[in-house]
This record gives C-alpha cells, sequence and structure tokens, in this order.
C-alpha cells in the first residue's frame, strides 16, 4: 500500500535525523532560559522545549530534550537556585522530548501518558531508568509550588499518548508537539497519530484558553494565543485543501504539482517541508479507507 510506505519513509527519515542531530552535536548545546509567568520557565536547547516549575517546593520539569543536552539542562536547573529536582513529566514519548529521561529519571519521578511508557518499553535501548513509573490514562494532576499542574491528554493527535500541561496560576500552557508554533508539525501516524484529531485537540485548547495565557509549544518560540490561532488555521486550511482533492479522485503527486499551500511556504523551513506536510496529511486522510 502506497501510504503506507510513504509513511516509512518518512518516519526513518524523521528518525535518522534525530541520531544525525546528536552525533553531529553532541558537545553541550547553550541553554537559553526564558521567565514565562508565575513559577513557570521555559529552558530552550535542542529538540523539544522544557518547562520548568522552580519555587518552594523544588523543581519540575516537562520533557528531557536528548540524552547529550543532560548535563547542560541539568546545569541550568542549578542556576536557578530553587532545590531539587522532583518531578519530570512527558508529553510523549520521541527522542527529542525524552533523550534525557534515563539521567534525570534517576534523581526524580517520571510521569506520562501510559502509552509513553509503552511505546518506551517497546525500545530495546530503553533503559529501565527512562522509563515512566507513575502513568495515567486520562488526565492527572500534581499540586506543586503552589498551583495545580494538570496533564490532559486530548486523544489521538501527533501520536497517541500526547497530553497538555496546564500550570493553573502560572497562566502557562506546555502543549509538546500539539504544536510547532510558525512550523508545519510531524504528525506521527505510525504511533497512532492523526491529522484531524490534532486539529481537534488544537481547536479544543483555544476553546478553553484564557486570552492572557502563555503558550510553550513543542518547538519553536514562546506563544500567545493569537500564534495559536494562526496555526489552526494553517491546519484547517491544509486539512481542506486535502479533502478537497482527494474527493476529487487527485493522486498526491498532482496534489503537490499545483503547490496548493504556497501561502504558507514559510513554514515549511524546517524539517517537515511543504511535500512531507502534504504526504502527512494525504497518508492520514486516506489510510482508514486504503486496501
Amino acid at each position: 500500500m502506497h501510504y503506507i510506505k510513504t509513511l516509512v519513509i518518512l518516519k526513518l527519515i524523521w528518525m535518522a535525523s534525530w541520531h544525525t542531530q546528536e552525533k553531529c552535536l553532541a558537545q553541550d548545546t547553550p541553554i537559553k532560559i526564558q521567565h514565562v509567568g508565575g513559577a513557570v520557565y521555559m529552558l530552550e536547547g535542542r529538540g523539544g522545549n522544557i518547562a520548568v516549575s522552580a519555587g518552594p517546593d523544588g523543581l519540575l520539569i516537562v520533557d528531557t530534550q536528548f540524552a547529550d543536552l543532560a548535563s547542560a539542562i541539568e546545569t541550568s536547573l542549578a542556576d536557578m537556585n530553587q532545590g531539587k529536582l522532583k518531578y519530570v513529566l512527558n508529553t510523549h514519548w520521541h527522542g527529542d522530548h525524552t533523550g534525557g529521561n534515563a539521567h534525570f529519571g534517576e534523581k526524580a519521578t517520571l510521569i506520562a501518558h501510559e502509552k509513553v511508557r509503552e511505546r518506551l518499553s517497546g525500545k530495546s535501548e530503553t533503559p529501565s531508568q527512562a522509563l515512566p513509573v507513575i502513568t495515567f490514562r486520562e488526565s492527572a494532576s500534581l499540586h506543586f509550588n503552589g498551583e495545580e499542574i494538570r496533564m490532559i491528554h486530548l486523544g489521538p493527535g501527533h501520536t497517541d499518548g500526547d497530553v497538555v500541561i496546564w500550570f493553573t496560576e502560572s497562566n502557562v500552557l506546555h502543549m509538546g508537539d500539539q504544536f510547532f508554533n510558525g512550523r508545519f508539525p510531524f504528525i506521527d501516524l505510525g504511533s497512532g497519530g492523526n491529522a484531524e484529531g490534532y486539529l481537534k485537540n488544537v481547536q479544543t485548547m483555544l476553546q478553553h484558553l484564557p486570552d492572557e495565557a502563555k503558550i510553550i509549544p513543542g518547538h519553536g518560540q514562546l506563544a500567545t494565543r493569537e500564534n495559536l490561532q494562526a496555526f489552526e488555521a494553517m491546519m484547517s486550511e491544509s486539512l481542506n485543501t486535502v479533502r478537497q482533492a482527494i474527493s476529487l479522485g487527485k493522486p498526491l503527486d498532482q496534489l503537490k504539482a499545483s503547490s496548493p499551500l504556497e501561502a504558507y511556504k514559510a513554514w515549511g523551513a524546517g524539517f517537515i517541508n511543504t511535500s512531507r506536510w502534504l504526504d502527512i496529511l494525504y497518508n492520514s486522510l486516506t489510510s482508514a479507507t486504503s486496501p
């Protein structure tokens, strides 16, 4: 089946890019620390953005980037001078968000959706200390540094095990890879991801997100509601365009030749260029009915 072959190739390219980054950038990458709101900070390095809750209860982090960045991340956390790391939350299982789990799992309690543990456990190279020790199916809450920190599973989107993290008093939302700010997102169809589910999850968060909330995306700069609205508009237009092409019986190569998303050309400057984005959407929309 063509869509399965395309999916496998895309996944292999994507996984290879992780290993290339780790090999070529093995030295510590500078970690940028930015205060977001309340007790929450954002750490940027290489890989998925990290959220940090720093306060009288100590430290909590959301995601751990790549394994070779663990020492640099640890140094940045120590510079905050807020005590020991107590908890690590994972937004999903991908290696650019969980690569440091083995390092930090020896120091803190790992918490994630049950699918994260399931998928990490399925990788023979995953050490036991990298696995979440507390898992949940729908949602969970921690009360830490003066606020409730909610982990919310919305359903299949980027993968089937993604959660968003809501810092209730700091008014900060970490969306993990349910949001790529100003970029086409990667949707891992091989890990239960779904393009229509992804859009639905973004729309759900927009319905409930306070106007002044700050948003930490999985990738890209710190964002606002307006940035997420722009992302939702891009997703909606992209899906509608591909859906219409499929209804007219257009094959994928013919769709690509028509340059249907020229208005969003700048969004394809990263790993997921316009061609790969169309691959993902087309395969997601046709996978349920393909033979």
